[in-house]
């Protein structure tokens, strides 16, 4: 099974997805081995003596582009549309964009995902200390392999991020500055960036947490989004015009009515021959009792019907929805995967009671998750 689900937008890896900004960014820096190096992509960025990479947690291209009146200064810049991957989730993304490979290959394949040979889910987010990022996720990053080409690499994030494992995983070999306030993290990209070629990489996480509480086009979504756009302003107008600043996204989000959403613990049916769910709401990964995964996937696909796309593990991988996957990385995806369409999502109030309680949901293959922005200023 090979064939597109309508209403999908699928991963364009090596063409214009998250994981060829750095790349691209290399090449435009002038360490065009980068790219060779990754598998080669299309993205082209404008020469520049230094690049400030802007990622805006849950700034979706639809979004901007439907609220755009929030955001004037992001809706003015010159855009080329992306793609993230797959699954449209944090943990995911923020790996590609540090790594430059696909889902597949480094190993970050969820929110959540089975440890092989455990019954046990390791949340990306969080980490597990009995997991060393370093083993979960072995690959030399993009970050690493351009500060190994002379170009300065940096960091700015908030102080709680320093050395957890989905720093360690996504980012290591560019130096960490922890900044928690936009005017300490304005400041910190300015020093960053001065002297020589540099990457310098900020992540700001307030936009995604505020549409999961309150949901997108809400008045606290719609207020954080113009204190975004004005972050990004102030940042383009401190920065030397030498410095070229790109503004991207890791997901986009669509609000989820609890009328929309299927629990699994009260559709006990959905559990038959599963022993772990995993993923996260409107993208699950189903480890399934040996021998069960036909019939689990049946059994998804009779009770969802078109509120979801449902696929064995091979399906979804014959997609390239996960990229080139490692053989490592392979028991990490589900036997079964569950892609939520329209506004859809399947709960385990069980195993995800938090989840219940957020209004914005993502990680699924719809435009408004999938398609990032890719601002150049």
């Amino acid at each position: 099974m090979s064939a597109s689900t309508p209403g999908f937008i699928e991963p364009a890896y090596h063409q214009h997805s998250l994981s060829d900004v750095v790349p691209a960014v290399a090449s435009a820096l002038g360490v065009e081995s980068l790219i060779r190096d990754l598998g080669g992509s299309s993205l082209r960025l404008p020469d520049a003596a230094a690049y400030v990479v802007f990622l805006v947690d849950g700034l979706g291209a639809e979004l901007l582009s439907r609220f755009r009146h929030a955001a004037p200064f992001l809706s003015s810049l010159v855009s080329t549309p992306g793609t993230c991957g797959v699954p449209s989730t944090t943990a995911t993304s923020l790996t590609s964009l540090g790594t430059g490979l696909t889902p597949g290959q480094h190993g970050l394949v969820g929110f959540t995902s089975r440890i092989p040979g455990t019954e046990t889910l390791l949340n990306h987010l969080l980490w597990d200390r009995s997991v060393d990022p370093l083993e979960w996720q072995p690959h030399q990053t993009a970050f690493g392999l351009l500060a190994g080409e002379g170009v300065r690499v940096t960091t700015v994030n908030k102080r709680e991020f320093a050395g957890t494992g989905l720093t360690v995983a996504s980012a290591r070999g560019a130096e960490f500055v922890g900044a928690d306030k936009v005017g300490e993290r304005i400041a910190a990209v300015l020093a960053a960036t001065r002297g020589g070629p540099s990457l310098t990489y900020l992540y700001d996480g307030d936009l995604d947490w505020t549409g999961h509480k309150h949901g997108v086009a809400s008045t606290a979504w719609l207020q954080q989004l113009a204190m975004i756009d004005a972050e990004a302003e102030q940042l383009r107008e401190a920065l030397p015009s030498s410095v070229r600043l790109v503004v991207v996204a890791d997901h986009g989000m669509v609000d989820s009515p609890m009328a929309a959403r299927i629990d699994v613990d009260e559709r006990l049916e959905l559990r038959d021959g599963v022993s772990l769910v995993g993923g996260e709401a409107r993208f699950r990964h189903l480890y399934c009792r040996r021998g069960a995964t036909d019939e689990v996937a049946q059994t998804w696909r009779e009770v969802l019907g078109d509120r979801a796309t449902v696929l064995t593990r091979e399906q979804a991988g014959a997609r390239g929805w996960f990229g080139p996957i490692d053989a490592a990385v392979s028991l990490r995806i589900g036997d079964v995967i569950v892609a939520c369409h329209g506004d859809s999502a399947v709960m385990s109030t069980r195993d995800f009671p938090y989840e219940n309680t957020l209004v914005g949901l993502h990680g699924s293959l719809t435009p408004d998750e999938m398609l990032i922005p890719i601002l150049i200023a």
